[in-house]
């Protein structure tokens, strides 16, 4: 079994910067696909990033140039440098792993973009 558990969240003005972390327990992280998605009020959870166990990385075209998706194996934890923020990123951040058929999912993180 793996928990994620997210941190990093909270309110910033546009065009600021947040760091969202993701730490995993359990001994797959290496091996394993790491995505970050972001869900705003009322519309669908969408992909944001996701980094494979190669480090291959692929971006959503509203973040790309603005968010940095990496991971540290070491710390079985994977990152979200945010910057130049918009008010349209503000939404709840989730985790996901997945590793053959395994898929996990973190509880989230409120990321609010408001002046």
């Amino acid at each position: 079994q793996v928990q994620l558990v997210e941190s990093g969240g909270g309110l910033v003005q546009p065009g600021g910067s947040l760091r969202l972390s993701c730490a995993a327990s359990g001994n797959i992280f290496r091996v394993a696909t790491m995505y970050w998605y972001q869900q705003a009020p009322g519309k669908q959870r969408e992909l944001v990033a996701q980094i494979s166990s190669r480090d291959y990385t692929t971006y959503a075209d509203s973040v790309k140039g603005r968010f940095t998706i990496s991971r540290d194996n070491a710390k079985n934890t994977v990152y979200l440098q945010m910057d130049n923020l918009k008010p349209e990123d503000t939404a709840v951040y989730y985790c996901r792993l997945t590793y053959v058929s395994r898929e996990y999912w973190g509880q989230g993180t409120q990321v609010t973009v408001s002046s």
